[in-house]
């Protein structure tokens, strides 16, 4: 089960990332000018946020099941529509639709944190965000592998039909859960800001994450520009490779899993928040040739997802305690602030990387961690603090 459900988030959430390397192919196809490619990517993390507002707090309201084939199924049918356009509104709208849809992966993560016993819930939701992890580290490589043997539309085929198979799959597979709130579905959405208003731990650990997924989203939204320079000189089949190395890190959220079973979260938080920063100090500090410094840039890039893992598990591992009759709304709202996060950092990573080069992307990506470990200082400082970590 727990491989099904690890494989499923992989699966779904690859559905966000598969046009990000495909903006130029899609717009030409579309019709859409360069200055409106980028709602193509936009879009789609719009309607996941959105999602994670509206949708995924339905897993406390809905049964569970239900709702995550529902999901996919209407995911499916987004992609197909995506995949057969050449109008560009409604490719645009399929692209929102996309990102609403594939909000089933944030149902399916506390859907495994219900189902493990509370000895082993860490480790089980480390394992189910490792497959999500992968999913969002392959889907490029793999869209842009499948684009330069057949098309665009390909990628958005197959993904639409292996979206339907997972449906089908699920709905077979998985256990029903009915939630015992039955609140109206404005009142839930109501809870929300209650939630977060009202807990700490909460507030803390979506900080930490946001600016983890803002550090991890400026690097990969800039490290392909700076490996197709002429220093590297790398093919878009290289650095497809270069990401698939990348998903190493994703090894580490089963680990830090563990420690968060063993009460280590805190110190865990602190292995995860020093990896990012050693993943942009080391290419600040040490240059050599070519070589050396596709290597460095390489173990960078396993460094940073096992830290950006590491701390995305932890955090769950945390707000999964709070209560089960919450978890769902816990879950969307610690989502949504970190995807936030990840927004500010693939943007900020474009306009330094045009402005300032790649030496101004490493610095702006070294302040991320840095101001998570300044939030993460103020867990030493009293007993108030001590007791929200």
């Amino acid at each position: 089960m727990v491989l099904l459900l690890a494989t499923a988030t992989g699966l779904i959430v690859a559905n966000l990332y598969y046009a990000q390397p495909l903006v130029g192919p899609i717009s030409r196809a579309t019709g859409l000018s360069a200055g409106a490619a980028g709602l193509i990517v936009t879009l789609t993390q719009i309607g996941y946020c959105l999602g994670m507002i509206f949708i995924v707090p339905l897993g406390d309201l809905m049964e569970n099941r239900r709702l995550i084939v529902t999901c996919l199924a209407a995911t499916s049918l987004a992609l197909l529509t995506a995949a057969s356009t050449s109008n560009a509104a409604l490719f645009l709208a399929a692209a929102l639709c996309i990102g609403l849809g594939s909000v089933a992966a944030q149902v399916v993560v506390p859907f495994a944190s219900h189902l493990a016993p509370p000895h082993t819930r860490g480790q089980t939701v480390g394992k189910v965000v490792s497959g999500l992890l992968m999913g969002i580290m392959l889907a490029r490589p793999v869209s842009s592998l499948v684009t330069d043997a057949f098309n665009w539309h390909a990628i958005f085929v197959l993904s639409a039909i292996g979206t339907a198979l997972l449906a089908l799959l699920l709905h077979r597979k998985l256990p029903q859960r009915q939630p015992v709130a039955t609140m109206p579905y404005g009142a839930l959405l109501g809870s929300m800001w209650r939630l977060l208003a009202t807990t700490p731990i909460l507030r803390r650990r979506a900080a930490y994450q946001a600016c983890m997924f803002g550090a991890f989203s400026l690097f990969w939204t800039t490290v392909p520009l700076v490996l197709a320079t002429p220093y590297f000189n790398l093919s878009q089949t290289g650095i497809a490779i270069f990401a698939l190395a990348g998903v190493a890190g994703a090894i580490a959220s089963p680990f830090a899993g563990r420690r968060a079973d063993q009460g280590k979260s805190r110190s865990t938080t602190g292995m995860a928040l020093a990896a990012a920063l050693i993943a942009f100090g080391a290419p600040l500090l040490l240059q050599g040739g070519r070589v050396f410094d596709l290597g460095l840039l390489v173990a960078a890039s396993i460094v940073l997802d096992a830290g950006v893992s590491a701390s995305l598990v932890t955090g769950q591992r945390a707000i999964f305690a709070l209560g089960e009759d919450v978890r769902s709304r816990l879950n969307g709202l610690y989502m949504a602030v970190f995807f936030c996060g990840g927004a500010i950092g693939s943007s900020l990573g474009a306009w330094m990387y045009a402005h300032h080069g790649w030496h101004g992307v490493l610095l702006t990506g070294l302040a991320f961690p840095l101001i998570a470990t300044l939030v993460y200082a103020t867990e030493f400082m009293g007993r108030k603090h001590a007791a929200l970590s």
